[in-house]
């Protein structure tokens, strides 16, 4: 049986993860790991401990122990914290592990830095700059446009993105975040964005699908209208996408090894424009593709373990396009259809009509 160790095991995304081996065919011991007393109290492995968080001195310690004491043989990571950590003191962890290489680690947690490759490979994307003074913000709002985007260079959740047309409330904001020299600011994209979710072996793409986001989950809550929080998202392909996806994935690592989560926005002329990719991980909700039929994190783990995967039916888009997936804080997720969706539209509108 295989023993596996995953990190932050008490959030979203690593449930999701830890959900996704429960549903593969063979048995997985999992065992947990968290740096928040509470949090860990969720975590669905089959043993969990409390570690000190990523950047605390003995955290590495702790983990060899509990790797150890468990027997485990290979860890998974699932936010960005950790993943800069272990990324960096990878050949201190007595396990295995299966992801890019620490400079593409590096340049993908760092939004100015894939900026900057994405550049010179010639790829379309939001214009962006650093923003050092109040100088470098009045100049953004000549060459943006009326409306600016300014998010945080490192972070995941929308981290302390706000959307304004007003140049006192974009200073404001940089003066309370504290983000001068920190953060960027770009041009406003529409609202569609997209996740193209890819695993890679070695350079050779192995599995990789579309996932269009419909809505944000708690929007009302964030200045910005983004919470992090995916409320509806649905399957989607489109061969533009997986153009572009994978070429922003070239652009930073021409051998690409394990997971590469491309984060997308649409243009008004309908291009999609890279923003940022969640490197070595898979996107929050991942367990929506499991359901549907198409078990990513078993992919990863076999490929990890140099065994023979599942069968995939095709490389690119395996799933059928308009699958949806519904979630929200305190509900079980639901998988339905967005034809199933429409019909209860369509119904509420003969009603009306009557």
């Amino acid at each position: 049986m295989k023993r596996i160790l995953v990190t932050g095991a008490g959030g979203s995304p690593a449930t999701n993860f830890v959900r996704s081996l429960k549903a593969a065919p063979e048995k997985i011991y999992m065992v947990g790991t968290d740096c928040d007393k509470f949090y860990l109290m969720r975590a669905e492995t089959n043993k969990r401990f409390l570690v000190p968080k990523a950047n605390e001195k003995d955290y590495i310690d702790i983990l060899n122990q509990i790797i150890e004491e468990n027997k485990l043989e290979f860890l998974h990571v699932q936010n960005d914290v950790e993943m800069s950590v272990i990324s960096e003191k990878r050949d201190k962890l007595d396990i295995n592990l299966f992801m890019p290489s620490k400079d593409t680690v590096k340049i993908c947690l760092n939004k100015l830095e894939s900026y900057k490759r994405w550049t010179k490979a010639g790829i379309k994307q939001p214009k962006t700059m650093i923003i050092s003074n109040e100088g470098d913000l009045k100049k953004a709002f000549e060459e943006f446009g009326d409306k600016i985007w300014i998010r945080n260079t490192s972070g995941a959740g929308g981290s302390g993105s706000l959307a304004t047309s007003d140049i006192k409330i974009a200073k404001a904001w940089l003066d309370f975040k504290e983000g001068w020299e920190k953060y960027t600011v770009a041009e406003c994209l529409t609202p569609n964005s997209i996740t193209w979710q890819s695993i890679w072996k070695d350079g050779e793409l192995v599995v990789a699908q579309g996932r269009k986001r419909l809505y944000w989950e708690l929007s009302k809550l964030a200045p910005s209208g983004i919470s992090g929080v995916t409320g509806t998202g649905i399957t989607f392909s489109d061969s533009k996408l997986d153009k572009i996806a994978k070429q922003a994935i070239f652009a930073i690592d021409r051998n690409p090894n394990g997971i590469f989560s491309v984060d997308l926005t649409y243009d008004k002329e309908g291009v999609p424009n890279p923003t940022e990719i969640n490197i070595g991980r898979f996107f929050t909700t991942h367990e929506f593709f499991t359901r549907a039929g198409l078990n990513m994190p078993y992919i990863y783990v076999k490929l990890a373990y140099g065994e023979k995967m599942p069968p995939i039916s095709k490389k690119i888009n395996p799933l059928p396009d308009n699958l949806a997936w519904i979630r929200g804080v305190d509900f079980i997720p639901i998988l339905t259809t967005m034809d199933e969706i429409d019909a209860n539209v369509k119904l509420l509108e003969k009603r009306r009509n009557k």
